[in-house]
């Protein structure tokens, strides 16, 4: 498949605290860098999510007294997974791997601002009313398609793509430009939802 000149790449949270020796580390999360960006010389529109949390954000369980990391707990918008601390705003752990090319992006989206919702997707925060604006910003560029790469796969990028699908736009998931937590079987979930929804699969080989 050839990406047309309005597709997006949307690179989905390789931040440090993400990857082997980060405070939430996604197993061999860092080995997605590389193919992400080979896929980067096919995409004329780049955009990259990063999380961004205050400290002491409401999702980490250090915010709970009593609950453990990876625990639950209920929001006002719903369950919500506790999280370790991690990508707070201005730290090591915050910033994206250091091998990931980042010039070709024309937007990056900080997400996890509000201390008191969470945010999985790039376009939504997880009360699903607050937009980040990347729909909007998608249709001015007349984009058709979005292509869903980076970290987590069961959580952030499964919510991206879920989201982008729900927009409009004809979406694909880069399996191998991914990486999941693994939570209790949620990385056979989330395929299992993402194709349920029309979503769609592809190797990072059949993009050219």
């Amino acid at each position: 498949m050839t990406p047309e000149n309005n597709d997006l790449l949307l690179i989905i949270d390789v931040q440090n605290d993400f990857c082997t020796g980060g405070a939430l580390a996604v197993p061999n999360g860092e080995e997605v860098v590389a193919v992400i960006n080979r896929l980067q010389a096919h995409f004329r529109q780049v955009a990259i999510t990063q999380d961004w949390h205050p400290e002491r954000h409401s999702s980490f369980a250090s915010s709970h007294n009593g609950k453990d990391p990876f625990s639950t707990t209920t929001m006002p918008y719903g369950e919500q997974t506790l999280w370790p601390d991690h990508c707070i705003q201005g730290s090591t752990g915050a910033l994206f791997h250091s091998a990931l090319e980042t010039d070709t992006a024309s937007m990056i989206i900080r997400k996890g601002l509000n201390p008191a919702i969470d945010s999985y997707s790039a376009f939504f925060e997880n009360d699903r009313t607050t937009s980040t604006g990347l729909s909007g910003y998608l249709r001015e560029l007349g984009t058709k398609r979005v292509f869903c790469v980076g970290l987590a796969y069961d959580f952030c990028v499964r919510f991206s793509a879920e989201d982008a699908q729900q927009q409009g736009f004809e979406t694909y998931v880069i399996s191998d430009a991914c990486r999941a937590i693994d939570m209790d079987g949620s990385a056979a979930l989330t395929t299992k939802e993402l194709t349920g929804k029309g979503i769609r699969f592809l190797s990072s080989d059949q993009i050219s």
